[in-house]
């Protein structure tokens, strides 16, 4: 019996010291499920963890907006991005965008570029430019082929400086030089036709610059705007039959459908003069001409100091084309039988 008491008193023994056993276990376990994070503080400490590390240096995107594609406004987006890779490498990227001549395309591009928060914009032509005004007054802008800002952008007493987050180069040429070469090769004309978009500001500048040039030396004008592609035509019929010249601005419509202006007026032997080189090779018999693909290097130039922290976009002041020639169409010229002075550069040569 004694015997029996005692085993069985071993055995409740060895029974208590397994339980105690079991139990001192799953505290072992607690402290590592503590450590364990839920799966919000783990995106926190990620989230932290990004803020901490530091920013990847000298990697900027630049987003470009073109109004239209041209060989004029084609040239200045190529010289931009060759003047940034020339000093930037592999540390840009750009995102390239056209409107296909569409204004309001250029809105929607421009917004894009700011859901995207791109370091800089190029707004390549007046409607570009206008569209990246009304999208965002904190991303850089620098304009180009703009050939006046007080009237694209609608500053009074313009002074050279935008001010702000915009800056950029221009295209204009001198007019009353633009004037002076139309008398020049046709000084013996009476009638001269100003033909233009209407929905580009700075043609409207140009043809009323223009115009009161050629009055003062004597000849007779009249504007002949057109909306856009779909009057074109009709509109240059009537400039054709009425004048014995033509004048067209730096006018993106018009360089994007020189050849319908040409299949008018080469048939009517109706000469054109021309604000840029672009629109002179497809339908115009010479130009005072600028180097857009220039013009886009000096732009890209520009864009380098603001994304270096060289300079400060609001007191840059737009900057212009560093020289001018004359110009001229050869094929055309002899097919109108028009006389070019020698000191006349021959476009392709």
């Amino acid at each position: 019996m004694k015997k029996l008491l005692a085993m069985m008193l071993v055995l409740t023994m060895a029974v208590s010291v397994t339980a105690c056993g079991g139990k001192s276990e799953e505290p072992a376990e607690a402290p590592s499920e503590a450590l364990e994070e839920t799966p919000g503080e783990e995106m926190e400490a990620e989230a932290e963890a990004e803020a901490e590390a530091p920013a990847a240096d000298g990697e900027y995107v630049v987003g470009i907006c073109q109004l239209v594609q041209h060989d004029a406004l084609d040239a200045a987006t190529q010289g931009f991005m060759d003047a940034l890779k020339e000093e930037l490498g592999d540390q840009v990227t750009f995102d390239e965008q056209n409107a296909s001549g569409d204004p309001a395309t250029c809105s929607t591009i421009i917004n894009q570029f700011v859901s995207n928060d791109v370091d800089l914009i190029l707004a390549n032509a007046t409607p570009a430019l206008q569209a990246a005004t009304a999208g965002t007054d904190t991303i850089p802008i620098l304009g180009t082929s703009v050939t006046e800002y007080g009237v694209a952008l609608d500053i009074s007493d313009f002074d050279g400086t935008v001010g702000g987050n915009v800056s950029g180069t221009s295209d204009l040429a001198p007019l009353d030089e633009q004037a002076a070469m139309l008398n020049e090769l046709f000084p013996d004309a009476k009638n001269v036709g100003l033909l233009y978009c209407s929905a580009e500001a700075n043609s409207q500048y140009q043809v009323d610059t223009v115009q009161s040039e050629l009055e003062k030396l004597g000849y007779t004008c009249k504007q002949y705007p057109f909306s856009d592609t779909n009057d074109l035509q009709a509109v240059t019929t009537t400039a054709a039959d009425e004048n014995d010249v033509m004048y067209i601005p730096t006018d993106n419509t018009a360089a994007s459908n020189t050849e319908i202006i040409n299949n008018i007026c080469e048939p009517a032997k109706v000469p054109v003069i021309t604000g840029e080189e672009g629109i002179c090779a497809g339908c115009g018999v010479a130009t005072l001409s600028i180097s857009y693909y220039d013009l886009g290097v000096a732009t890209g130039k520009m864009a380098v100091k603001i994304l270096t922290g060289e300079s400060d976009i609001s007191t840059m002041p737009i900057e212009y084309a560093p020289q001018f020639v004359k110009k001229y169409n050869k094929a055309l010229c002899e097919s109108l039988e028009v006389t070019i002075p020698d000191d006349y550069v021959a476009i392709g040569e």
